[in-house]
């Protein structure tokens, strides 16, 4: 799951161009980008769209709203392959979307409740990855015009959650500049560097950036290649390439980047 790309909930028309888009995901939207007036109808489009053969991720209202629970008879349809649950703070909540059906659950860590409830949320049975709402958070901490660097300490809590309760690596937040492909670039550099896997999108044309940004680079896979070429050369013998000590964490990252490129 590299990219995620948002499709609102009430605009099936628009479902067959975000599959078209070549994201990893397509997240039909019921949350955000529904208006409350619109709820039922667009939960009655979404069930008319769903395939088995084009499944999607599904991004519910939250617990507690007047549509959470009629959303979650979505959950077990075919053509949901998970579930993404906004302000996600508890494992009681996810054990609800997993007792409805849900086959993968993605909960968005957006609420200060979900930063504090961090390990049991990512611990949760089913969950897959954690998701992080970058802007929900920044409104829901009171922080004015901060940056994505501000940001930085609750995407490392993301990440540290994830490998403790080993799980897939996270999922950034979206990029609202959608036409400023320097700053999304550098939104993607910075979310893998910190070891997230993919990103969400609201737009199709960031899809092929995040595709690209977060695949391994024609370099890294040379370097992957020549390292585990060398250690198996070496047959156990301390070993280096360009100049560095092979290691296990070495090792390691080689083998993680092969993984990533699907060798």
């Amino acid at each position: 799951m590299r990219s995620l790309l948002f499709v609102p909930g009430d605009r099936p028309e628009r479902f067959a161009k975000a599959r078209a888009a070549g994201a990893s995901a397509v997240v039909v939207d019921l949350e955000d980008a529904v208006a409350p007036a619109g709820k039922d109808a667009a939960r009655d489009a979404v069930r008319q769209a769903l395939s088995a053969e084009a499944p999607v991720v599904l991004r519910i209202n939250a617990a507690g709203t007047p549509w959470f629970e009629a959303d979650l008879a979505l959950a077990a349809e075919a053509g949901v392959r998970a579930v993404m649950v906004p302000k996600a703070e508890d494992a009681a909540t996810l054990a609800r979307v997993a007792a409805a059906g849900a086959r993968v659950l993605l909960p968005l860590v957006e609420t200060a409740a979900g930063l504090a409830g961090l390990a049991a949320v990512a611990a949760a049975p089913r969950v897959e990855r954690l998701v992080f709402g970058t802007i929900d958070l920044q409104a829901d901490l009171g922080l004015r015009d901060a940056t994505e660097d501000d940001l930085l300490p609750w995407r490392l809590q993301l990440v540290l959650a994830s490998r403790l309760a080993g799980i897939g690596a996270p999922i950034d937040g979206v990029c609202t500049a959608i036409d400023d492909a320097p700053r999304l670039a550098a939104d993607v550099a910075r979310a893998r560097r910190l070891g997230f896997a993919g990103k969400l999108c609201i737009h199709p044309r960031q899809v092929a950036a995040v595709e690209a940004g977060f695949a391994p680079s024609a370099a890294e896979l040379d370097w992957a290649r020549r390292v585990l070429a060398a250690a198996e050369a070496s047959g156990g013998a301390a070993v280096a390439v360009d100049g560095k000590m092979v290691d296990r964490p070495v090792l390691l990252r080689a083998q993680a980047i092969l993984q990533e490129a699907g060798h």
